[in-house]
């Protein structure tokens, strides 16, 4: 069993995210261990892409300032090695296309794999260009994750019975960031994932910032997904954002319970 399937087969997921080297990938480093820690279940690694489509003005600025900051994709592949030593939470890297094309997908997984990554989401990948990517994963043990939208309609059973790890449920159209109502009916999705493949959870994210909406989400899926307001106390504290957000992790789990 894979770590992130072991990670559902014990109630509610909760899955933080954080932009690797934002402040720096000292700040990241401490801020995973911190976050498991704190309850956090599968933990999401952004890798910073000069061009973050999918992503609202918090984590887009985040992506600038680890770019500037020097960031690399061989240093946080160092990171993860590091952290494999002493934590064996779940890891999860979102980018984009051109950061794995740039390094050959071959190449960019196995070493991903190697440092003991568990799964890759590629939000700029249309479903039906997946196996490009996902082909690559099978082969080097990581779960190639797939996103349902609320556009997604008919092609909903197609992307659940393909689905690897787990099925990422965007909850609101457009970018991410935070948002003060969820309106889509996130509980029509999970029941159409569920229909076509049983076995594969959903985790719901995009606009979650709050212990009330995570609760929520989760009693309709399998778990919550939070970014931006992550994101955004890494902003505000820099390298002392470590114990903001290991409070904001523990209160986010204690929603679930």
């Amino acid at each position: 069993m894979s770590r992130i399937t072991r990670a559902f087969t014990d109630g509610k997921v909760f899955i933080p995210f954080l932009t690797c080297g934002d402040p720096d990938l000292s700040t990241t480093e401490a801020l995973v261990l911190a976050m498991a820690e704190a309850g956090a279940d599968i933990i999401e690694l952004g890798i910073p892409f000069s061009d973050p489509t999918a992503e609202g003005p918090v984590i887009q600025a985040a992506n600038l300032r680890a770019l500037r900051g020097g960031v690399t994709t061989d240093a946080i592949f160092q990171m993860v090695r590091r952290l494999r030593k002493i934590c064996d939470i779940p890891l999860v890297f979102m980018t984009y296309a051109n950061v794995v094309f740039s390094r050959g997908t071959d190449q960019f997984l196995r070493q991903a794999a190697e440092a003991g990554v568990d799964g890759l989401i590629l939000p700029d990948v249309p479903f039906e260009e997946k196996e490009e990517f996902a082909a690559s994963c099978r082969t080097h043990g990581l779960d190639f994750i797939s996103l349902i939208a609320p556009t997604s309609a008919g092609r909903i059973t197609r992307i659940a019975r393909e689905a690897e790890g787990f099925v990422y449920c965007v909850s609101s159209l457009g970018v991410t960031g935070m948002r003060s109502q969820i309106t889509t009916d996130i509980g029509a999705m999970v029941d159409l994932v569920r229909k076509a493949n049983p076995e594969i959870p959903c985790a719901v994210g995009f606009g979650i910032s709050t212990p009330a909406q995570a609760a929520a989400m989760a009693a309709l899926s399998d778990g919550a997904i939070v970014g931006s307001a992550i994101v955004r106390l890494v902003e505000q504290y820099g390298r002392e954002a470590v114990p903001h957000v290991r409070r904001f992790v523990a209160e986010m789990k204690a929603a679930f319970s």
